[in-house]
């Protein structure tokens, strides 16, 4: 599997990614935040035929672009079960801030360590990490060692809970669950640089024992 990352958003610097099959070109987007020229400018360049489009959580800086991906390619949008509160209402996805008003419909709401199937042998397990969003999920590819992991988890830090729906302890827990991932797993951040569990076990102190729940 191919992982190509494209950094869309402005000010929000936000990470979007493509999971490509090998030998196939069979894709998914992962959080198409904004810049959808861009994005559909990559799918073309690249040939990729986009299966799903998959959203770690709903806040504006991560869905941005999935209307006019979708109709464009006709691709389902694919979150995890509770993030329907955000995607769907703009004040919670934070889009009202910037005149925006996203609101989307969901067309597959995974549940909790389900695996999701696309192209001809690409897999991932949903894992939900509620706390910074109460749908919030991180897409396990167990094969591959590689886990994205949204807002939940950056290096050295995780996400932020003082937005609507945001529950600190919730993240902490998510946290401490990702733990439990091989040290040698490779994280795709929503923001910043990636990283690997082992990394973060080291270095993060919201993976150590100071945050109690």
């Amino acid at each position: 599997m191919k992982v190509k990352v494209e950094i869309v958003g402005g000010a929000m610097m936000q990470n979007c990614y493509f999971a490509i099959e090998d030998d196939t070109n069979n894709a998914i987007i992962i959080d198409p935040g904004a810049d959808s020229d861009r994005l559909i400018n990559v799918i073309e360049k690249e040939k990729l035929n986009v299966k799903y489009i998959v959203l770690t959580h709903g806040h504006f800086d991560h869905i941005g672009a999935c209307k006019d991906i979708k109709e464009r390619y006709n691709t389902p949008v694919v979150i995890c079960q509770g993030e329907e509160i955000l995607i769907e209402y703009p004040e919670n996805n934070l889009s009202h801030m910037i005149n925006a008003k996203i609101s989307l419909k969901a067309d597959i709401a995974l549940k909790d360590n389900e695996v999701f199937k696309f192209g001809d042998s690409l897999s991932f397990k949903a894992l939900k990490t509620p706390g910074h969003t109460p749908g919030g999920m991180c897409l396990y590819f167990e094969k591959e060692n590689i886990l994205f992991s949204g807002d939940t988890l950056f290096y050295g830090s995780v996400g932020r809970t003082d937005f609507p729906y945001g529950n600190s302890s919730d993240l902490i827990k998510s946290v401490t669950r990702l733990k439990d991932l091989p040290d040698e797993t490779v994280v795709y951040c929503g923001h910043g640089d990636k990283t690997t569990i082992g990394t973060e076990k080291n270095i993060n102190p919201y993976m150590g024992n100071m945050y109690e729940y």
